[in-house]
């Protein structure tokens, strides 16, 4: 995804609130060097898996649905994996695309036994009828056709999704540049290759090429190693927990200074120890040191990036 690399090293060296420590960079390298563990994915046992098409089209309604929990303080990550995965075990057909297509909020709500509105329900809707109406149209209502129309490569899946289907679109303009994220595209091919161990739907030739997964809670954990550093404008605004604008210049920042800190840190313990370190590797012991510093949970994007570690 030389994309998101290009685009988020662009932010970074303009960035006007976020800075990356190269300091802090070295220091948690010398921390984590030779102890990255390897965690297999859907280690805490909330996903869907039957080790075909079904699976697919689990990961994409999953993943298509992935972002905006915190308003809802009681739900995660989890809620959204764990239900949708039990309503697939009671209804076989519940993902079809046409069924997709007519799905309502209240509806949605029943599938994840959720007792109120969802955090930013009616956009989580369109969502889901914009996936339906596109696979129909254009992949026979499978995802896992979708799949199979990549040529096995990971960049050129997330292409296909951000091409086919807007909601996964995750790109803004900063400073009158372009600037690429595609968490949610990336997540998708991601969890493909957990779910499958590398294998069918999940082979990809080129895995390595995806990125770290930027998201709310990820600078987080990088601000409390010391590799990034706010303005005090920012953290002013974060400590009060005030909300940041969906693509403003602060979130922005926060988003791609966080990819590019990875890949920095990516390019070091490759050079230290003479192997390719694929960006995900690093995620399980930022996780570990997360715990230590006392920040509060991480699911959403975090555990994604694990479930791909054991790659080559």
């Amino acid at each position: 995804m030389e994309e998101v690399r290009a685009s988020s090293a662009w932010v970074a060296t303009r960035s006007a609130h976020v800075v990356v420590d190269s300091s802090g960079i070295e220091k948690a390298v010398e921390e984590i060097q030779g102890s990255i563990p390897k965690v297999k994915w859907d280690f805490e046992g909330i996903h869907y898996f039957d080790n075909g098409p079904l699976t697919v089209q689990y990961l994409f309604v999953l993943d298509a649905l992935n972002f905006c929990f915190w308003p809802d303080k009681d739900l995660s990550y989890d809620n959204l994996a764990l239900g949708l995965k039990e309503a697939l075990q009671d209804d076989k057909s519940v993902f079809d695309a046409d069924r997709l297509q007519k799905i309502t909020g209240p509806q949605l709500r029943n599938l994840l036994k959720w007792p109120r509105p969802l955090p930013l329900e009616n956009e989580r809707v369109r969502l889901l009828h914009e996936v339906g109406l596109e696979l129909e149209r254009s992949f026979e209502g499978k995802a896992y056709k979708l799949v199979e129309s990549c040529g096995k490569s990971a960049a050129n899946l997330v292409a296909l999704v951000t091409r086919h289907f807007p909601g996964f679109r995750d790109h803004s303009v900063y400073k009158g540049h372009q600037v690429f994220l595609y968490k949610r595209a990336q997540i998708f091919a991601a969890d493909l290759w957990g779910a499958f161990e590398g294998q069918c739907y999940g082979e990809f030739n080129d895995i390595g090429s995806i990125t770290i997964f930027a998201d709310y809670i990820v600078p987080a954990v990088l601000r409390q190693l010391g590799i990034l550093r706010y303005s005090s404008d920012l953290a002013s605004i974060i400590e009060a927990n005030r909300e940041i604008g969906s693509g403003s210049e602060e979130e922005i920042e926060l988003r791609a200074c966080s990819i590019y800190a990875v890949e920095k840190m990516r390019e070091l313990l490759s050079k230290k120890s003479g192997n390719q370190v694929p960006d995900h590797d690093l995620i399980e012991p930022l996780v570990a040191k997360r715990i230590e510093c006392g920040i509060g949970s991480l699911a959403l994007v975090l555990w994604h990036s694990v479930s791909i570690s054991s790659t080559p």
